[in-house]
């Protein structure tokens, strides 16, 4: 079975999943060149292809085809509600859908979606969609392109979430989800009722903010307080201002945690699971429990039967690995 490359790539580092057919081969998470991305947007295509590349050949992946997970802020998803119709009719009315988020022109825009449900009754389907910049989709493919690969499927991350729901699911009963990225720039928490997406919110500090604190009582650059932080040389982890850092986080955690419980009062979210580079530092996943007061896990633990794998780094791939679903 041939193989296929799931590409997570992300501020700090390049997340890759080898697979065939079900089983995971390889994975690999490799720091990233500074600067190369900014806003959630890589800057270079070709350097990021020439990058991609190397890593591959570094790490011994050989693949023809790649799936990309999408991201940045010209990548919109959207729950529709739409009269019942053709695939082709849909596809014709989705950009309607986008008008008043979207300030480019909609023809410059690809658009995708995923019917969540239909109610015959009342000829009506909800609908996810997605729309994406044509040229984000072309320079895609010329990245991918250097590295010798073929893009066969890109998608954003609510659709790798849902995928990893679907096959969760299909072995165990249905239930509320928090799924919590914990990343560099900016904390992500998205929230599913089994894989129909509810909503996101976005959390402008992410583990930057820990390593600036670290770099400035440290007096050390800001790439080795990131090195300090992520291997926790020295017990870092455990110092008082690591632990102030985390519990910040934590609280604001909870305000957003607060403002859904209120708003979905009728949602069932008694468990938070993790996911991202933060998912290994286990004072910033304590801090989080205790101030949300739910049980925190890993998100590679709650979706790791679908392969079977033990993978060490599962959590840092998990959104590479989403993206390779359904394929």
């Amino acid at each position: 079975m041939a193989n296929v490359l799931g590409i997570d790539i992300g501020h700090e580092s390049l997340k890759l999943v080898l697979m065939s057919g079900k089983k995971i081969k390889k994975t690999v998470v490799a720091e990233m060149p500074e600067n190369l991305v900014k806003n959630g947007v890589v800057v270079s295509q070709e350097t990021m292809g020439e990058f991609l590349r190397m890593t591959m050949k570094e790490n011994g992946i050989s693949a023809g085809k790649a799936a990309l997970l999408m991201s940045g802020d010209r990548v919109y998803v959207r729950n529709v509600t739409m009269p019942l119709m053709t695939g082709e009719q849909l596809l014709y009315n989705l950009p309607y859908e986008f008008r008043d988020y979207i300030t480019e022109e909609l023809k410059d825009y690809m658009f995708d979606y995923a019917v969540r449900s239909v109610n015959e009754e009342e000829r009506t389907m909800e609908v996810l969609a997605a729309a994406v910049p044509k040229e984000l989709m072309e320079t895609n493919r010329a990245m991918l392109r250097k590295a010798g690969l073929k893009l066969t499927k890109a998608a954003p991350l609510i659709s790798a979430y849902r995928a990893l729901i679907k096959h969760y699911e299909k072995n165990n009963e249905q239930r509320d989800y928090c799924l919590l990225d914990l990343g560099y720039q900016s904390i992500r928490m998205d929230v599913f009722h089994s894989t129909e997406y509810l909503t996101t919110h976005v959390l402008d500090t992410g583990l930057s903010t820990v390593e600036s604190m670290m770099a400035e009582t440290l007096g050390v650059d800001e790439h080795i307080a990131h090195t300090y932080l992520m291997t926790n040389h020295k017990d870092c982890q455990d110092s008082d201002d690591c632990k102030n850092a985390f519990t910040n986080i934590a609280v604001e955690l909870m305000r957003t945690m607060n403002f859904l419980r209120y708003s979905m009062q009728d949602n069932n979210l008694d468990e938070i699971w993790v996911c991202g580079g933060g998912a290994n530092i286990s004072n910033l996943k304590a801090a989080i429990g205790e101030q949300l007061d739910m049980p925190v896990h890993s998100a590679w633990d709650k979706f790791i039967g679908i392969t079977n794998e033990n993978v060490e780094e599962g959590d840092s791939v998990l959104h590479a690995m989403g993206i390779l679903q359904d394929m």
